[in-house]
């Protein structure tokens, strides 16, 4: 290690002094008088002898050690620009983010990172907003207390610009669904949605293999309807946008949430709604290449039908269909004698309701507190535990 790295370590509390004497090779009397010359003239060298004036560039030792002092004890877990930016906006404290960078891994408060592996080019950015959307979930601690939930982001490849940022127990068609509705609802019909091939957007019949464009499922029904396009993604390097947002995400949000105090997931999901995505674009949002958008206004007013999951069922000679072990029954209509042998659509809508279609007429609707009762599960036989033969 360098000298100046072994004397930061110490200064760091992550070595004794005695120890960082031992490692540079000098008695203990030499290095406090470096410690002292350090304290004098600063963090940026010590004196150098052969001109026998201090360095221009030097720093106060005070503000080195306030810097690792906070660093320390209140943002431990942030990540170098994240916590550069809150020395400059909290603390004024204005140096260099490189000056900071190099005194916390020279500390050994932060690791230096890996160098990069093999060359990739990186794909263009779609040059006007509404053009392409990526959607994507990562699972982490984000209370950092063990308990891992899924955040669905969705941003335009256009200009990185979140549009949706969600904390949910899992990713699933449900919450997915919901993410897509609202970003639709309140901005506007897109082109294409950019996304991995995991089973709520696509079937893909063979492991790591292709995509089944012609198996759509609940999502793919929903985005289909509205003429929205499809592209799966068969690598996490080809979804490296917003891989390396989640990066940002992850370095950048359990730390907020603490600072906070929030641990609860309403609570997040507010300060998610309320402040950080727009704080969040702020900083990582850039300008698109050409002006205007590609969104198209959107003019349907059956979303409610089209975002919800969606059942074919064939009715029952009683006038009945099943769903998740609950019996649905139908009432009579006025413009056909009996239901019976026709094939509905139940709708599982976001909130929770039930309803029943046929065509385009709408013969039965449950709330959720008018559900029927799901049937008690049978109970299998014991199997026989069947030992090897000796």
């Amino acid at each position: 290690m360098k000298i100046q790295e072994v004397i930061l370590k110490a200064m760091a509390g992550k070595l004794k002094w005695w120890e960082a004497a031992e490692i540079i090779g000098i008695t203990d009397r030499t290095m406090r008088r470096w410690r002292e010359r350090y304290q004098e003239h600063g963090y940026s060298g010590l004196w150098d002898h052969r001109k026998r004036s201090p360095s221009p560039k030097r720093v106060a030792v005070e503000v080195l050690e306030q810097v690792l002092q906070l660093y320390r004890e209140k943002y431990f877990d942030f990540n170098v620009r994240h916590f550069h930016e809150k020395l400059v906006e909290e603390h004024e404290i204005r140096q260099s983010y490189t000056w900071v960078k190099t005194a916390l891994q020279e500390s050994g408060l932060v690791a230096r990172r890996k160098k990069r592996g093999t060359h990739r080019k990186r794909r263009p950015r779609r040059p006007v907003p509404g053009m392409m959307r990526h959607i994507n979930g990562s699972e982490h601690a984000w209370f950092s207390d063990g308990r891992k939930y899924e955040l669905i982001v969705i941003l335009d490849d256009a200009t990185s610009e979140i549009y949706y940022a969600q904390l949910v127990e899992a990713e699933c068609t449900h919450s997915i669904l919901a993410g897509l509705r609202e970003v639709i609802e309140t901005r506007g019909v897109f082109c294409s949605l950019y996304s991995d091939r995991a089973s709520h957007f696509f079937v893909t019949p063979k492991s790591a293999g292709k995509v089944d464009k012609t198996r759509l499922t609940q999502v793919g029904r929903a985005l289909n309807e509205l003429g929205i396009k499809m592209i799966a993604a068969y690598s996490p390097q080809a979804r490296g946008r917003s891989e390396r947002s989640f990066g940002t995400w992850q370095g950048r949000l359990p730390q907020e949430l603490r600072l906070r105090g929030i641990t609860e997931l309403e609570q997040a999901n507010a300060f998610l709604r309320q402040e950080y995505i727009a704080e969040f674009n702020r900083r990582f949002s850039v300008a698109a290449a050409q002006k205007g958008t590609a969104f198209v206004r959107l003019r349907r007013r059956d979303l409610d039908v089209i975002f919800s999951l969606q059942h074919e069922r064939t009715v029952n000679q009683d006038n009945t269909v099943q769903l998740d072990k609950r019996v649905f029954q139908i009432e009579k209509v006025g413009w056909r004698r009996t239901l019976a042998g026709a094939t509905v659509v139940l709708h599982e809508h976001l909130d929770g309701r039930i309803s029943i279609r046929y065509g385009p007429h709408l013969i039965a609707e449950y709330d959720l507190d008018q559900l029927p009762p799901q049937a008690p599960r049978r109970r299998g036989k014991p199997r026989l535990s069947m030992g090897r033969a000796a």
